[in-house]
């Protein structure tokens, strides 16, 4: 009951704050996830590739974002990368800082294609070879066949993986608050810094985590039993 009490206290006072949190956090989620796509999904063309070196290139960088922890990696890219390149602190929307805003959105993306390039590449090995076969016996070069007749039925099987991704994007963008962006669990940790509030304000951020979450699992659930039933008729 106390801590019911007090995230009612804690909403009444600062939802303002965690308004903006969901805002930031899905609007990170879904560019790093957009990036993390058109990335992943050269990578895993890459991966597929008879070239041993560009091959060699692929599995490598997949190899390291999916072997190292994502907390190394945003703190390489922000202190290393973006050490280098300097991002001036212009604000948008009026709480999203770029100088914050745009590592946050590369380490996601770069470590989000690694995944995606696995999603890729299983979906491409699951289109049976004869597709392929029947475009180049109809006069398609190998990059058409796969352009128009094996890409279109591998996208349909990664699907739901692909949506799923973006669920995790969202809990995984949590881990920018390191870099004091503005997004949900920054908030919950402004909110507990300045009430002494512990409990209360995380358990807020994990409800609103679990009404983001919860709610599109289970539509990307249904999409996939919609598909399913497709593919049987």
């Amino acid at each position: 009951m106390v801590i019911f009490n007090n995230i009612i206290l804690i909403l009444e006072k600062y939802w303002g704050l965690f308004l903006q949190g969901i805002g930031v956090t899905l609007m990170l989620s879904a560019i790093a996830v957009a990036f993390g796509i058109l990335i992943g999904s050269l990578l895993a063309l890459m991966r597929l590739s008879r070239n041993k070196v560009v091959k060699t290139i692929s599995g490598a960088y997949i190899a390291v974002f999916r072997s190292t922890p994502m907390l190394v990696q945003l703190s390489i890219i922000y202190f290393g990368l973006f050490g280098v390149i300097s991002i001036p602190r212009v604000t948008i929307l009026g709480f999203v800082d770029l100088s914050r805003f745009i590592p946050g959105v590369v380490a996601l993306a770069l470590n989000s294609s690694a995944y995606v390039a696995e999603i890729f590449r299983a979906g491409i090995l699951a289109v049976d070879a004869g597709q392929m076969e029947a475009a180049r016996s109809l006069g398609l070069s190998k990059w058409q066949g796969m352009k128009l007749v094996v890409l279109p039925q591998a996208i349909k099987n990664v699907l739901p993986a692909l949506a799923n991704e973006v669920v995790t994007m969202v809990k995984e963008s949590s881990i920018c608050s390191m870099l004091g962006m503005a997004e949900l669990m920054f908030g919950a940790k402004a909110v507990a810094s300045t009430t002494y509030i512990s409990l209360a304000p995380y358990t807020l951020a994990a409800l609103i985590y679990f009404c983001i979450n919860y709610p599109a699992s289970k539509a990307i659930e249904a999409v996939e039993r919609r598909m399913r039933r497709g593919d049987r008729q």
